[in-house]
């Protein structure tokens, strides 16, 4: 059943393979929502979907299981109320143990057994993307169309673009090889056989803002490549991903597998689950996306595991000079506004030349600058009704209290306002707040503030504000950069400096391509090459060490 599983999904898989090798648009899983794509129902018999989990007590088998535990708080308000099965440090052995019980015959199935169940997963979950949408927005606070395509539509791309990397890297290999060498009487003959297998057990920690699409390519890399994977949710947000381990094990049963090779660790908030699981021997893989603390504790201290962590940093982008002002105000507007700036990738150092910058519409001074992306923020969120759609909600408190701190920081160039949701009036709503502060205030801008807070960083000139790009990003990391200059000299000593802090680079944004966002199958998400992560969606590396090649040799006549 799972070689027919591959030759069902064989298309998708193919179309995959092409676009990892050649890095143009590729999407295997479309991002509109629309009628015309998904049928005239989808959208309502996703919701009702959602809807029907809502005060019920999700049914998952898990071994090791105490009970159930209610964790989640909509950012909209609306009471979800879902109980899901606890696990706790005294039921490790028990799911452990069974995780790793189906692991002979997940071997025995085989590269292309495996691929095709993991295809045959994404498939079906493709077929829940509304009810996904739903789950994502009311536990990360996205607002519902992103919640569509980053959580289900880019999230399915990025699982799909991990398994191809897994797949191509399973196939670096024969099967099986007829070794000769020559010898003075007789060549000596042998055969041998390279069968890949998994690490054993994978652990992935999942976080609250994109519970689908920072878990889903780690989840199914070492799902295909041999592994039981372990998922520990973020609390707040459980829900996206009890429904992706529940089509795991519905699949994994079908094929006459065992379902527990996938299975769900859901904690109450304080348990403290992660440290436990992720130090246990069992555990060889660990995906963690959140903040560098923790992260940094599983690097340090996991270490009978291969940790690929996604974490904190200081994203920046360097406005030199431009040929359309307004295009570059309301790029970075939208950069800035996007899901409230609870975003990885979303920049959050603006350094601006304190004589300003040279623009189409003449010179700007630094303070019209600073006012002309405060009218292009203002402009996008004018309308209540429209910013909703772009801004979503906050996803906690602690969001809320960086914002409030923030103020005093630096002379405020846009204060945050709150705006009411007109569907959900019990959701925090919060639009950008922009901040200036000097270049010497480093202790500010060199860390992480997470949220709708960005600084306009006034810097002595362009090559000042290269040298702390340069250092601020090989320090504290950061997920992306960018850059806005007419001049040549300038953008290539950017590159360099973007190039030797390790951090991919986006030049003169001004058009429907936005720095914090990246594109499946051509995008890389990270690099792996500063502070903010160690690993890259999706590369070969991110997939190798998920799984090992054994031999065994026999001669042969």
């Amino acid at each position: 059943m799972t070689t027919d599983l591959l030759s069902s999904h064989r298309e998708r898989l193919d179309g995959a393979l092409k676009a990892i090798r050649e890095r143009g648009y590729h999407s295997a899983f479309p991002e509109s929502p629309s009628p015309r794509v998904y049928g005239e129902t989808a959208a309502a018999d996703g919701k009702s979907a959602f809807e029907a989990h809502l005060g019920t007590t999700y049914a998952l088998d898990i071994p090791g299981a105490r009970g159930t535990v209610v964790s989640e708080q909509s950012p909209y308000g609306i009471e979800l109320d879902v109980a899901y099965p606890r696990v706790v440090e005294d039921g490790l052995d028990e799911l452990l143990a069974a995780a790793q019980h189906g692991l002979v015959d997940w071997r025995r199935a085989g590269i292309d057994g495996r691929t095709g169940v993991v295809l045959e997963i994404l498939d079906r979950l493709h077929k829940r993307v509304f009810e996904l949408a739903n789950a994502v927005q009311h536990t990360s606070g996205q607002a519902f169309v992103m919640a569509f395509q980053a959580g289900g539509a880019h999230a399915l791309d990025r699982a799909l673009e991990a398994v191809a990397y897994a797949y191509e890297e399973m196939h670096r290999y024969p099967a099986t090889a007829a070794w000769e060498k020559p010898a003075k009487n007789d060549p000596i003959r042998m055969e041998k056989t390279f069968t890949v297998a998994g690490r054993g057990v994978a652990l992935v920690i999942g976080c609250n803002t994109f519970p689908t699409w920072n878990s889903w390519p780690g989840l199914f890399a070492s799902l295909v490549t041999g592994n039981a994977v372990v998922v520990k949710p973020h609390p707040l947000a459980v829900l996206p991903l009890a429904i992706t381990v529940d089509v795991c094990r519905e699949v994994l049963a079908e094929a006459g597998l065992d379902p527990n090779l996938v299975t769900l660790a859901t904690e109450r908030a304080g348990d403290g689950l992660a440290k436990p699981l992720a130090t246990r021997p069992e555990v060889k893989l660990i995906d963690f996306t959140g903040g560098s603390e923790f992260g940094e504790w599983l690097e340090q201290n996991a270490t009978q595991a291969t940790v690929f962590t996604e974490k904190a940093g200081v994203n920046a982008v360097i406005l030199d000079s431009t040929d359309s002002f307004k295009a570059l105000c309301g790029n970075l507007a939208f950069t800035l506004s996007l899901y409230s700036g609870q975003m990885c990738t979303t920049t959050q150092n603006l350094f601006v030349p304190a004589g300003g910058i040279e623009t189409d519409e003449g010179h700007k001074s630094f303070e019209e600058v600073g006012a002309g992306l405060a009218a292009a923020i203002g402009r996008l969120l004018g309308d209540d009704a429209r910013a909703v759609e772009i801004l979503g909600g906050i996803v906690n408190q602690a969001v809320i209290s960086r914002l409030e701190l923030a103020p005093e920081y630096g002379d405020v160039v846009l204060e945050s306002r709150a705006i009411q949701h007109p569907s959900y009036p019990e959701a925090l709503v919060r639009t950008p707040l922009l901040v200036a502060l000097d270049a010497d205030d480093a202790s500010v801008y060199g860390r992480e503030c997470f949220g709708p807070v960005s600084f306009l960083v006034r810097t002595a000139d362009t090559a000042q504000s290269i040298d702390l790009f340069r250092k601020t990003v090989t320090e504290d990391g950061a997920m992306t950069a960018g850059i806005y200059s007419t001049d040549e000299k300038v953008l290539e000593q950017t590159r360099e400096a973007a190039l030797d802090a390790g951090v991919a680079l986006s030049e003169n944004l001004t058009g429907q391509v936005f720095v914090n966002q990246s594109a499946a199958f051509s995008d890389f998400h990270g690099t792996g090459a500063n502070p903010a992560a160690n690993a890259t969606y999706t590369d070969g590396a991110y997939v190798a060490s998920r799984f090992r090649v054994l031999q065994s040799r026999r001669h042969v006549a």
